[in-house]
């Protein structure tokens, strides 16, 4: 065991160096992130930032590129919870180079966010959470560049799934192709039972090529993985909670966002938790299930020994004692 421990010594399992964010709302508009740090030097599509790239980036609306990808940071009894907001009106929030780089630029700001207790990604855009890749742009690559920016897109679906905080993708509309992908990176979802989800491409000539191929069958088991992306079937938000792919669903409302409201329901369940706890036993889990079961155990331990030496834990056997509700620091 101790030969094992020291093999996965270069596991990480801790939280990261966090620099945080500033997430403002100016005048009840939802506002941009902007990180205190620089933004990464390159966009999702690997092309250098220009000026006008790096002020897109930056959430500052321009002429030749609009925001698609917004973020808001609640307050009140909701603070910690920040939601990334998909508004790419007029092309359904299809996956095409702006709406990935912009998409990507957060989701790097995120990832050293101490501030973001969930991230809850929802759409703007009515009936649709994201419709895929932008078939209009993909029309106009040769293979390799297809195969290049299909590629960057499964990289953005990791760095999403890598992020340290749960993340919740409410679903009140279309998550097809590219856009169940998104979802199935996240850690738990939501739908309306209106919502129609599905891995699609095989009725385009295709298969699943932004990680879809490999989270279904460990969302939902093998045999029926291979029955929808086989058959291109799409589900609602009733069968998708039946066979495990959403963790809850609802009727939808009539303003159309059911499933948000109950992402935030969901994230409010998460939110009096011990932040340091939640993002270790994330941890533990994503890594531990791709391992064997002994590896796992390994990592659990590595994990439970780094939250054994914190504030909070503390904080919580004082509770406990005391009879008392925690007052968690995330320290």
């Amino acid at each position: 065991m101790a030969t094992l421990l020291r093999r996965l010594a270069g596991l990480r399992c801790s939280p990261r160096p966090w620099t945080g964010v500033i997430l403002r709302e100016a005048h009840g508009r939802t506002s941009a992130l902007t990180p205190r740090a620089a933004w990464p030097p390159l966009a999702g599509d690997g092309r250098p930032l220009t000026a006008g790239r790096r002020a897109l980036c930056r959430g500052q609306h321009t002429e030749a590129e609009p925001v698609q990808v917004d973020v808001k940071r609640l307050e009140g009894d909701d603070d910690g919870i920040v939601e990334v907001l998909l508004c790419r009106h007029k092309a359904r929030n299809a996956l095409g180079y702006v709406f990935v780089s912009q998409l990507r630029n957060l989701v790097s700001a995120l990832s050293n966010d101490s501030v973001a207790k969930v991230v809850v990604f929802r759409s703007l855009v009515p009936g649709v959470f994201c419709a895929g890749a932008d078939l209009k742009e993909r029309a106009g690559m040769n293979p390799a560049e297809s195969d290049l920016f299909v590629h960057g897109l499964r990289t953005l679906m990791t760095e999403i799934a890598s992020l340290p905080m749960p993340t919740i993708a409410a679903m009140d509309g279309a998550a097809l192709g590219g856009g169940l992908e998104l979802a199935m990176a996240c850690d738990l979802r939501t739908a309306a039972y209106t919502a129609q989800m599905g891995l699609i491409e095989t009725t385009r000539g295709l298969l699943p090529g932004a990680g879809g191929s490999q989270r279904l069958p460990r969302a939902v088991g093998l045999a029926l993985a291979k029955e929808l992306i086989f058959t291109g079937k799409r589900l609602g938000g009733q069968a998708a909670l039946e066979i495990g792919l959403v963790n809850r669903a609802v009727e939808q409302n009539q303003s159309g966002d059911a499933a948000h409201g109950e992402a935030l329901s969901l994230a409010r369940e998460i939110l009096p938790q011990a932040p340091v706890a939640v993002r270790l036993a994330k941890e533990a889990m994503n890594r531990g299930m791709e391992v064997d079961i002994t590896a796992a155990m390994a990592i659990e331990r590595m994990c439970y020994t780094r939250v054994i030496h914190t504030r909070d834990r503390k904080e919580g056997m004082a509770a406990f004692l005391e009879k008392r509700p925690p007052r968690f620091t995330g320290e």
